[in-house]
């Protein structure tokens, strides 16, 4: 007999509340160390507020402060028992292992419940046929009616120069967090708004692929061909197209295993702008880059070879109908990103870095960025250095007009980010 839907899900729920940690003598598994567990105020009380990059504990998750010395306890190494007997016994055994297993159920500890829970949303994702949009409701409206007052306020907000060069083939624009990058975003993709192009190619960076090594190893180019959905309506991908770079996927390093995109914010991001200033009908290519690290140590290896191979493909299917939006940003130092010295103390080199590497991607002098990063072995962490070089290295005779640069500074954690955008 065919078990229906229900069952099997109720069956999947039972299994994993089994694997729930259920013991007082045994190590408790450990706090998730890519967790950020950030003192909030809700309502008078001082709360934990847990953020997940990941998106596998629940959004708007909070812990009361006074438990912030019983999470600390908890590192792989203590029992419950343990626990007790060093809180001298003020917390009962059991109610002690209720509060573990609510982490646990959770997602906070790096258990056998996470590995399980988190395989099955990632494997859950990549069957889906639809890519829900991962920051709706937290870093923008959800409504849709809510999101265009919002993005109309923000453009009207943004100073437009009449002297802005508009872009005719592509857009290099940042993705940094909205409230940041507002005033940017809006002075940028209004220069977009008398394009109809009917296929959009998204060359987007890649931040999460670091979270699953052996899915990505030599894949540098990973798409997708789910349905985009946004609060202003679906974004159909061009299935044409990615059917002819999947032709070629071991020659120019593609996937299209792509759990990478479910949390990521760097095409989002672009195509909240573009739903609200196109009204046309137009298919989407998403493609996220991996890093080029490699490519630092070995300009004449593998990841060379495929760069190559792709570059060489999109030229191919490029036509007047495609336009290309680059969703990178600039450096990302000071104490945050692991650098000994704060980032206004490295405001002038790295503002002279930037402009250096702006100035070159501008004259389409894919030679010269390539030598500024690897010269300093990307000491700046330049996420939006691998989009870039690959959109260069396809349309070497394009020029380009840089629109804007901003820094910036994140001073109470001694840190920044520098973002620019340019018209091609």
């Amino acid at each position: 007999m065919q078990e229906n839907e229900g069952t099997v899900n109720r069956r999947e729920l039972i299994n994993r509340m089994k694997s729930l940690f259920n013991s007082t003598e045994k190590p408790i598994p450990p706090v998730r160390r890519d967790l950020q567990l950030i003192p909030i105020q809700n309502n008078g009380e001082e709360v934990l507020y847990v953020y997940d990059q990941l998106g596998y504990v629940p959004q708007d998750f909070g812990l009361n402060r006074q438990i912030e010395p019983i999470l600390s306890l908890i590192n792989g190494r203590t029992t419950v028992q343990g626990i007790t007997r060093a809180l001298d016994n003020q917390v009962s055994g059991e109610d002690l292992l209720q509060f573990i297993q609510l982490l646990d159920q959770n997602c906070l500890l790096h258990s056998r419940f996470y590995k399980i829970r988190s395989r099955h949303i990632e494997e859950s994702f990549e069957k889906s046929d639809r890519r829900p949009a991962a920051l709706a409701g937290t870093s923008y409206p959800d409504e849709s009616e809510d999101l265009s007052q919002y993005l109309t306020e923000l453009f009207a907000a943004s100073k437009l120069s009449s002297s802005l060069p508009k872009p005719a083939k592509a857009l290099f624009a940042p993705h940094i967090d909205l409230r940041v990058g507002s005033e940017m975003y809006g002075r940028v993709f209004r220069t977009l708004k008398d394009l109809k192009p009917a296929r959009l190619v998204i060359l987007a960076t890649a931040h999460y692929t670091g979270y699953y090594p052996d899915l990505y190893d030599n894949k540098p180019f990973i798409g997708s061909r789910k349905v985009f959905e946004m609060p202003h309506g679906s974004l159909l991908p061009d299935r044409n197209y990615l059917d002819r770079l999947l032709e070629h996927q071991q020659m120019i390093g593609y996937t299209e295993q792509d759990r990478a995109h479910r949390i990521e914010h760097s095409i989002e991001l672009h195509l909240l702008f573009i739903q609200q200033i196109w009204n046309h009908d137009f298919e989407i290519v998403p493609l996220l880059v991996n890093s080029f690290e490699e490519l630092l140590l070995m300009p004449d290896g593998h990841l060379g070879g495929l760069i190559g191979n792709f570059s060489k493909l999109l030229r191919e299917l490029d036509d007047e109908n495609t336009f290309y939006l680059i969703s990178g940003d600039l450096s990302h130092v000071g104490k945050k990103f692991g650098d000994v010295d704060p980032a206004d103390k490295m405001k002038d080199r790295v503002s002279q870095f930037d402009e250096l590497f702006l100035s070159a991607s501008a004259d389409n002098d894919s030679k010269k960025i390539f030598r500024s990063i690897r010269d300093i072995s990307d000491q700046y962490r330049v996420c939006g250095f691998p989009p870039l070089y690959t959109f260069l290295e396809t349309f070497p005779d394009l020029k380009g007009h840089q629109l804007d640069y901003h820094w910036w500074d994140e001073q109470e954690r001694q840190s920044a980010v520098s973002f620019g955008a340019i018209a091609y």
